[in-house]
């Protein structure tokens, strides 16, 4: 993953409250898979595990910046084990969490969202 400062800079323009939402995520993402790829782009940054392939098959999670809110963006969103039914979305198989502040949100259930997904293969699914 990048350095913090580049992270900061990179994103220096988003509110504070936001930013404190999107680094908390950052971290959760850091703690579950410290080799995690970090691709910043202009509204947000995605996370994947490059031994195992791309942002798509081997994603982890993305961050999205939105003017009030952070939607935190799972791509196989739709087969992962989401207890509390955080995740929203009605694409395929993509699936956010959106956050309004850091207080309020779930970071527990967030951290397992990650590690589920940091876990799943895509590959695993049949077809047909």
């Amino acid at each position: 993953m990048l350095t913090e400062r580049i992270f900061l800079e990179h994103f220096s323009y988003v509110p504070e409250h936001l930013l404190e939402i999107a680094g908390e995520v950052r971290n959760l993402v850091a703690q579950t898979a410290p080799q995690a790829t970090e691709v910043l782009r202009k509204n947000g940054a995605v996370y994947f595990d490059a031994a195992r392939g791309g942002p798509v098959k081997a994603g982890i999670c993305q961050i999205r910046i939105l003017s009030d809110h952070i939607r935190v963006v799972f791509a196989h969103g739709a087969f992962l084990p989401d207890r509390q039914r955080l995740l929203v979305g009605d694409q395929l198989a993509m699936r956010h969490l959106p956050i309004y502040n850091y207080e309020a949100a779930p970071w527990d259930a967030l951290l397992a969202l990650i590690e589920a997904s940091y876990h799943f293969d895509p590959c695993s699914l049949a077809q047909g």
